[in-house]
């Protein structure tokens, strides 16, 4: 079993910035594909990016290409998303989720999530 948490969320100015973290237990995430995704208000849940377990491979979403990054630190158990130029339309419950085969964008093929940290931008 994997235990997520989430943590570096809040209320941040348009064009502002914030880093997500990620930090796993139960188990070294070294061997797992970790994601990213969000929920906003009325939406379903969507990917926004996911890291191999090397760090070796990423993919974002569009939505996300450009302004976020996803990186890890298997040493720490800890995933990270660093955010920038940050937009209303980001506001959103986000999601850290780890998989035990190769990483994917598709919300059905993680085996664990956390809870989730709320990211905030007013327009």
């Amino acid at each position: 079993q994997v235990q997520l948490v989430e943590s570096g969320g809040g209320l941040v100015q348009a064009g502002g910035s914030l880093r997500l973290s990620c930090a796993a237990s139960g188990r070294t995430i070294s061997r797992l594909a970790m994601g990213w995704f969000r929920q906003g208000p009325g939406k379903e849940r969507e990917f926004v990016a996911a890291i191999s377990w090397s760090g070796g491979s990423t993919d974002y979403a569009d939505s996300a290409k450009g302004r976020f990054a996803i990186s890890r630190d298997n040493a720490k158990n800890t995933v990270y998303l660093q955010m920038n130029s940050l937009k209303p339309e980001d506001t959103a419950v986000y999601y850290c989720a780890a998989r035990t085969t190769a990483w994917s964008t598709a919300i059905e093929d993680y085996d664990y999530w956390g809870q989730g940290t709320q990211v905030t931008v007013p327009s």
